[in-house]
């Protein structure tokens, strides 16, 4: 078989939700996943993928259905995946690190009628079962879990040969931007097939050498970031993925050498953790194999981004993006010459504007619109007035600030009025606001993001007291585990200050910016 035509027999399988079965037949025995509690060959995981779509159509399930996932980093992971993309399924990873509650709520709000779970998360996924009324169908993952029936058993009834009228599926992943509880980012089963026709069409812009190159998975694939650049992509071009469980800089190394890593993707919490390392840990590591670093998720500053370069060399390479679109890319060459920037947006793909969406002139400080995809337009689960709020015409909007420079890059200023992203991670501060609000001694509360030199920002909640409390080191201390009783840890205020009184807009409401710019005056240069 040529190249022309393997490049586009693996098209029209993607095309049609069927790119690892493409790999299967061209290179069956070679490694397409591998992770602490497995490993899959393209075969292997184009044949459980096969089987798994029938296991969840014996069980009602059809084009259009929700599937909820919450599982670590493993090769059923990308089971789950592939076997919702052909199936018409659309898939929600959740957050493992979620209480049993939260996941719950999302699994109720995704309309899942199936819950799979890895039995390390058992706990979760149980709290996320009593809540999620919906769901008809649970499968435990490497071990029993109350109350779910086991997943390789449900496979093992089904046959392993390719699905003879595959559906393209898709991923919902859940965002909120600043405001209420998740949101899902939903797009129709004629925009997932839109959005499949689009990856098949994607050039090989990372390099990736079917059968050959390696990458390594550093973050938890319940992200979209991770799913997409370090599972999804890869695997679209004959790749191997290898998966961490957990992020530790020095094991990454190790993975690099012993796996001849050739890809990554990473975000730049892990570059400072890197760069920490003493200089002879990382000269004890052959990482020479590397040749494409991909990041993004979060600011990064200059310092630790050219110092990475100078480390790695001209390897590194940044997207800004999100679940809900794409905006811009840099390479290290483009970025060495515009320190700071996110890239050249191109076509239109991202403008610099006004409330309106209207353009502002070079180097003017707006909002930052990303241009909607034609034909795979999402719209946000549930929830019209965010949707309707989100675009403009053919534009939507982050929240982000930043401005185009004379020569058309675009440079970030600030992030969303209220997100915090701590690692890479999106926390939102209404949902904090509202369990605080919760104690009895806290009058009002404004949780805001502050700079920490590892995490980019951590969580500080600012509070106004109720009469008759008094502030004090153990109310705060109450006040944190008071959060990490009802939300996962990530989200919880690192610290607490009380204040006599919270700045307000004339309507009543906290003006966060204000709030944050007095903790920026008064941070430490």
């Amino acid at each position: 078989m040529n190249v022309t035509t393997t490049d586009d027999r693996r098209a029209a399988r993607i095309a049609e939700g069927m790119g690892l079965a493409h790999w299967a037949e061209v290179q069956p025995d070679v490694v397409a996943v591998e992770a602490p509690t497995g490993r899959r060959t393209y075969a292997e995981l184009n044949a459980r993928a096969n089987q798994l779509a029938r296991a969840l159509r014996a069980r009602g399930l059809g084009p259009d259905d929700g599937v909820a996932l919450i599982c670590g980093n493993r090769p059923e992971f990308a089971e789950v995946l592939a076997a919702c993309l052909r199936s018409g399924l659309r898939v929600t990873p959740i957050n493992w690190h979620l209480t049993g509650d939260e996941a719950g709520y999302i699994a109720a709000d995704c309309g899942a009628s199936a819950l799979i779970a890895d039995v390390r998360l058992a706990e979760s996924a149980q709290g996320a079962a009593a809540v999620a009324d919906g769901v008809t169908v649970r499968l435990a993952i490497g071990g029993a879990i109350d109350g779910f029936d086991d997943y390789d058993a449900a496979l093992a009834a089904e046959a392993p040969d390719d699905l003879d009228d595959p559906v393209p599926g898709g991923t919902m992943f859940y965002t909120s931007g600043t405001t209420g509880r998740p949101k899902g980012v939903y797009r129709s089963l004629d925009a997932l097939a839109a959005t499949a026709a689009t990856q098949a069409a994607t050039p090989n812009t990372a390099g990736y050498v079917a059968g050959d190159d390696v990458h390594l998975c550093t973050g938890p694939l319940y992200h979209a970031a991770p799913l997409v650049f370090s599972l999804s992509t890869p695997m679209a071009w004959g790749a191997t993925v290898v998966m961490m469980e957990k992020w530790d800089a020095e094991a990454a190394l190790g993975l690099i050498e012993a796996h001849r890593v050739t890809h990554t993707h990473m975000v730049p919490t892990m570059f400072h953790r890197l760069l920490s390392l003493p200089r002879e840990v990382r000269d004890r590591h052959d990482i020479s194999s590397l040749r494409w670093v991909l990041h993004g998720a979060a600011p990064c500053p200059v310092e630790v981004k050219r110092a990475l370069i100078e480390w790695l060399g001209p390897i590194v390479n940044e997207y800004y993006a999100a679940s809900e679109g794409a905006g811009s890319v840099v390479d290290s060459a483009s970025w060495l010459a515009k320190p700071g920037t996110v890239g050249k947006p191109v076509d239109g793909q991202a403008i610099v504007g006004n409330e309106d969406a209207e353009p502002l002139p070079a180097g003017e400080i707006g909002l930052v619109w990303l241009k909607a995809p034609a034909a795979n337009r999402f719209r946000y689960h549930n929830d019209d007035d965010k949707t309707e709020g989100a675009y403009r015409g053919d534009y939507f909007t982050l929240g982000d600030v930043g401005y185009l420079d004379d020569d058309g890059f675009l440079f970030l200023t600030d992030r969303s009025a209220n997100l915090i992203i701590s690692g890479g991670v999106n926390i939102y501060p209404a949902e904090i606001d509202a369990v605080l609000l919760e104690h009895p001694a806290v009058g009002d509360v404004a949780t805001i993001g502050v700079a920490n030199p590892e995490w980019g920002e951590e969580v500080k909640a600012v509070v106004e007291l109720q009469p008759g409390w008094h502030a004090s080191d153990d109310l705060a201390a109450e006040l944190i585990e008071h959060c990490r009783a009802k939300l996962a840890r990530f989200k919880c205020p690192r610290s607490v200050d009380f204040v006599d009184e919270l700045p307000r807009q004339d309507n009543g409401k906290i003006y966060k910016r204000l709030l944050r710019d007095r903790y920026r005056r008064s941070a430490p240069s």
